[in-house]
């Protein structure tokens, strides 16, 4: 359902208002007068973070939606502000910004705004990456690679440099191969490790293979069809679930991790384990 336009704009307009409020040089508030694009980039990158978050936390397969219309606010305020800060320096607006998107997507999108014929999903897809290609070429971007942000978390970034390399035949041909990699790579930084040496390992070559071990991770994820931020996210509270029912048996027995055996925690992280597959 699309919302009604006036009430849609009515606030988008007091929204706009509220931060040209916030940023005014004389009746505005002092902490937000004097950031920049600098200081309010990790905000901005913390509630895309937050907004997943309240995607990933719902009931079942929905959103927390209290939370989501929330964090969608405060997305939507980072925008605001950035467009506030660049038409303070001459450079554009928000509605340069709404008009510049709303014109790409009809761009890339001649299937639903042009005479194209319908596309599938994948075929969707393919021409976005077409079309992002060509526009990367006009722009002289030369490089497969280029236009993948650098700011972007590591595995995703990962999964974005590899499937653009794999577009023009650079590429493992399956999930089984890539496994191979990944058992050569964990020997090697096992080599790095020197179990049999007097010398400590040296922490650059150690973080060199690790960092082989993970990219290889990522590109396994990729040729899986997985996110493998949402599945490390996912092991994230796997750990925060299972450890939490070992702290809780430790507590009724007076005991606190720090006192226990790794034997005792041990057998209790197997025995939340275990009780966890009982109940899926």
């Amino acid at each position: 359902m699309i919302p009604p336009k006036e009430p849609a704009m009515a606030a988008l307009a007091r929204l706009l208002s509220v931060m040209a409020r916030l940023r005014d040089p004389v009746a505005g508030c002092p902490w937000d007068r004097v950031q920049h694009f600098g200081s309010i980039a990790p905000y901005t990158i913390e509630e895309a973070y937050e907004v997943s978050a309240a995607i990933h936390n719902g009931d079942g397969d929905a959103p927390d939606w209290p939370a989501l219309k929330d964090e969608l606010g405060d997305l939507l305020f980072q925008v605001v502000y950035h467009a506030q800060m660049a038409w303070e320096s001459g450079q554009f607006g928000f509605a340069d910004v709404a008009d510049q998107i709303a014109r790409k997507m009809v761009r890339r999108h001649p299937h639903v705004f042009g005479e194209d014929e319908k596309r599938t999903s994948r075929e969707q897809s393919l021409a976005w990456e077409a079309q992002k290609a060509a526009e990367r070429a006009a722009r002289a971007e030369t490089s497969t690679l280029a236009g993948v942000p650098i700011a972007l978390p590591a595995l995703t970034r990962a999964v974005k440099l590899t499937r653009r390399a794999a577009r023009v035949g650079f590429d493992w041909p399956d999930a089984s191969a890539v496994l191979d990699k990944l058992e050569e790579e964990a020997a090697e930084l096992r080599a790095e490790l020197r179990p049999d040496c007097q010398q400590p390992p040296d922490r650059a070559r150690l973080a060199d293979e690790l960092g082989d071990l993970l990219f290889v991770l990522a590109n396994l994820a990729r040729k899986l069809d997985l996110d493998p931020e949402d599945c490390l996210r996912a092991a994230n509270a796997k750990f925060e679930r299972r450890f939490g029912a070992v702290e809780r048996v430790l507590a009724e027995q007076g005991k606190h991790p720090a006192d226990a055996t790794l034997e005792e925690m041990e057998e209790l992280w197997q025995a939340a384990k275990a009780a966890e597959r009982r109940t899926e």
